[in-house]
């Protein structure tokens, strides 16, 4: 049961192949078997896991169906789950349980998802290997000594490890795309306001967004119908229809255009993943696509304007940890300044320091012009080159990542080093566009992704290409060894 895919699960369930209680007890069981390898959850929840799935299984028996109802999943410790433990990967809140359910996590549940338990992240959703999690580093399935990415690493390991199907991650700067990559998953970032925010903690509010992580685009198509849509409650969700995502699965790809951006194809990009993208473009070309090289020339400044930008965010969103209201407050603090700087000083781990100082800094008096206002500008300078470029090609293609992944530990000594691997990605966040990473094969045994990126509210084109890739070639399909 743990090899199916959430599609291949709702035509089981439809078809009284076994129940949704008994696929929950068979994940649950090997969760506990695996996880320990892996360290890919923080918290389980068995008992409402089996509640749900007994729900689930009564609605199907009166007559009801969906993709999702009985179909199990995880969430990415960030959003909220109503008197469960939600974390962040941070020690800051190790011991809050929410009064709530984010609105993805109710919309979810609405649909019959059942909620396996809670995934390892990167502290407060900021790193790109999954390492600075309060919880410990978690592991990839495809070599245990490498990191999976970040900062959704949970969600991908647990995905890729056959843990369950599929899990919610957020990429706010390529949080579901790099890990989905580098674990061999289909991971898709939609487009800035089409899945809520309400409720999903905050790291950079004009960046974070929500999104689905699974082996294949049909689950992912799957799993957005089910978190996307408009919130009231959210002041960034914007009022657009939601299509039919499984509908346009099909469609041909006959004189699609798919522009290269040259500047992708740089010194930084590991040789052996440009050769696995020119394999993907001969593909798709065979599949009727017409393949246009482009030019994103403001590429080059993505990466600083973004490590301005989203420390600047991250910075004013932290400030509510104060040690005050909610969260981890320090033993005896002799006076209010003193609560305040021990109990952030003590429940921030190094990785969320050094951005909230660096944010702090950014929009400090006499830097704020000098930095943020000018990362600003270069953000929209971004944005413009994805304009002109789609008045070219319908999408963009090129690397997730510059290379697969590294040794866990090995880029500590130099956050710098980390941050360039989301050179690719991140412009999707600054633009707002929605961005999708697929299998393309493996260096060294480890997974390479290959990245689409489309106009605003175009999820469906990206999920419709990446499916007819996944019908004609097979890496989504491998498992890696022991799992």
């Amino acid at each position: 049961m743990h090899q199916l895919t959430l599609a291949e699960i709702a035509r089981g369930l439809a078809d009284k192949k076994f129940s949704s209680e008994e696929l929950t007890k068979v994940l649950l069981a090997r969760i506990a078997q695996l996880d320990p390898q892996l360290n890919s959850f923080i918290s389980l929840t068995e008992d409402l896991a089996l509640s749900q799935a007994k729900a689930a299984d009564a609605r199907r028996a009166n007559g009801e169906s969906g993709a999702l109802l009985g179909a199990p999943i995880a969430h990415k410790d960030l959003f909220c789950t109503q008197g469960i433990r939600t974390s962040c990967g941070s020690k800051m809140l190790d011991n809050f349980k929410a009064p709530y359910d984010a609105t993805v996590v109710a919309k979810l549940a609405a649909a019959g998802a059942v909620t396996l338990g809670k995934t390892n992240m990167d502290e407060f959703a900021m790193g790109s290997a999954n390492e600075s999690s309060y919880y410990g580093a978690v592991k990839n399935p495809w070599n245990l000594e490498h990191v999976p990415g970040g900062s959704s690493g949970g969600s991908a390991a647990a995905v890729a490890a056959r843990l369950l199907p599929a899990a919610t991650g957020t990429d706010t700067g390529g949080s579901i795309r790099q890990p989905a990559a580098l674990t061999n998953l289909t991971g898709l970032k939609p487009t800035y306001g089409r899945v809520s925010r309400w409720g999903m903690i905050a790291y950079a509010s004009s960046l974070d967004q929500g999104g689905p992580m699974a082996r294949t685009a049909e689950d992912c198509a799957i799993l957005l119908q089910g978190m996307a849509g408009f919130d009231a409650n959210d002041s960034t969700s914007i009022d657009e229809p939601v299509p039919d995502y499984s509908a346009s699965l099909n469609g041909s790809l006959q004189g699609l255009r798919i522009g290269v951006p040259k500047e992708y194809f740089s010194a930084g990009l590991d040789p052996r993943i440009a050769e696995l993208i020119h394999n993907s473009v001969k593909e798709l070309e065979k599949l009727g696509a017409v393949i246009k090289e482009i030019s994103l020339p403001n590429m080059q400044h993505a990466i600083p304007a973004y490590y301005v930008i989203a420390p600047a965010e991250a910075s004013s969103n932290l400030s509510r940890f104060d040690g005050v209201r909610f969260g981890y407050r320090c033993e005896n603090p002799v006076n209010l300044i003193d609560l305040y700087k021990r109990s952030r000083g003590e429940g921030f781990g190094p990785e969320v320091q050094r951005r909230i100082m660096v944010g702090a800094y950014a929009l400090s008096a006499g830097y704020y012009d000098a930095y943020y206002l000018k990362a600003q500008k270069i953000r929209r300078l971004i944005k413009n080159d994805f304009m002109a470029a789609f008045n070219e090609v319908d999408i963009i293609l090129g690397p997730t990542t510059p290379n697969p992944a590294w040794k866990l530990g090995a880029k500590n000594s130099d956050p710098v080093a980390a941050y360039l691997e989301d050179v690719y990605t991140i412009t999707a966040n600054l633009a707002g566009l929605p961005g999708l990473s697929m299998p393309a094969g493996f260096v060294d045994g480890l997974p390479v992704g290959v990245q689409l990126l489309a106009p605003y509210f175009q999820e469906g084109r990206l999920l419709n290409v990446a499916h007819q890739y996944q019908l004609n070639t097979d890496w989504h399909t491998r498992t890696p060894t022991g799992f």
